[in-house]
């Protein structure tokens, strides 16, 4: 009650509020666009967006993907049930705001891009990144390896299109061309670059040449559907951290069957379920030196019902809550209800 004897109103419950309601800020979380704020509160993650899709070849609209993804996807709670972990009794996540993205402009939003990055990654927090077209991995993950160590950081790319074309249209900074531009640059090792949900008709056998040069190592679609996703996740993770400090998460929404993802800039049919791919990522946050990911090319004005929304909105929860159970075991605990612990 106030001094006059009037009822105060609740204060905004966070993350525990509908989608619909408050600020929109990314799972409800709190709003902390300011370094000075990251550098005082050292929460364990940052979500960063990463509003830019002029390095599309086909359906433009992924700049949009943050706006949506903080304002559209339905917020389901915040316990995990697999786990049975509160997830933000364990885990200090906030929303970081965008980095800027002038219109028309690549170089100068890649290099805002990768500052940004650079500069949470740097805190010691971990920086989830939502696009965004799949042309933001390329300043992103070079941004995390400038910390960890350059050529120390392992990518696990999920994807339907390979991105390691030489140049497209002209573009060496494309969204087919990003994880060619890691692997020149150095900041990622070919061997320790593993993609899986390859599938389609692109690239073709000399961009395949390239990539087996580089040591690379990709899992097809095909190889999914006869081996079984958790066997082919087991052995890519393998690939991906052998030798290395840290991995770095990349899951194009184009993974996805566009039956499952119609929201996106190039679809590709025949692709992974969400029921699989959410927990591959699970496994893939619970047992790994994850240190970033990105979530990219949701492309809302093609999206029906928000069900590509909700989809890749699921992807970071499923990072959020591996990770919360990582803490919550470091201090000995043990799940609740209904969940369990990984492997019992």
């Amino acid at each position: 009650m106030t001094s006059d004897g009037d009822p105060v109103a609740d204060e905004d419950p966070g993350p525990d509020a509908p989608g619909y309601a408050g600020l929109a800020t990314f799972a409800g979380l709190p709003w902390m666009p300011g370094l000075g704020e990251l550098r005082e509160r050292r929460p364990d993650m940052a979500v960063v967006g990463a509003p830019f899709d002029i390095a599309t070849t086909h359906r433009p609209g992924a700049r949009f993907g943050p706006r949506a993804l903080r304002a559209q996807a339905y917020n389901p709670g915040t316990y995990h049930l697999d786990l049975g972990v509160e997830i933000f009794d364990w885990l200090d996540v906030v929303d970081a705001g965008d980095a800027h993205c002038p219109h028309g402009l690549t170089e100068a939003s890649h290099r805002n891009i990768r500052t940004k990055v650079r500069q949470i990654a740097e805190l010691g927090i971990r920086p989830l990144i939502i696009g965004g077209d799949h042309s933001i991995t390329w300043p992103a993950a070079s941004g995390v390896a400038e910390v960890v160590g350059w050529g120390e950081v392992g990518l696990l790319h999920f994807d339907a299109h390979a991105d390691t074309a030489d140049i497209i249209d002209g573009n060496l900074a494309s969204h087919g061309t990003p994880m060619r531009r890691l692997i020149e640059s150095g900041a990622v090792r070919g061997r320790n670059f593993v993609q899986v949900g390859l599938r389609g008709y692109w690239p073709p056998p000399d961009v395949f040449a390239w990539m087996r040069d580089q040591g690379m190592r990709w899992h097809l679609m095909q190889e999914i559907w006869e081996r079984g996703s958790r066997e082919v996740i087991t052995e890519a993770i393998a690939q991906a951290v052998d030798g290395c400090r840290a991995l770095y998460l990349s899951v194009d929404i184009d993974v996805l069957d566009p039956g499952f993802a119609p929201g996106t800039g190039t679809p590709e049919p025949g692709g992974m379920t969400p029921v699989d791919l959410l927990r591959a990522v699970r496994q893939i946050a619970l047992d790994t030196p994850i240190v970033a990911a990105d979530i990219v090319e949701v492309s809302p004005p093609y999206d029906h019902a928000d069900t590509t929304v909700n989809s890749a909105h699921r992807v970071a929860l499923e990072i959020f809550a591996a990770l919360a159970h990582r803490r919550r075991t470091e201090a000995g605990e043990t799940p609740d209800l209904p969940g369990k612990a990984p492997g019992s």
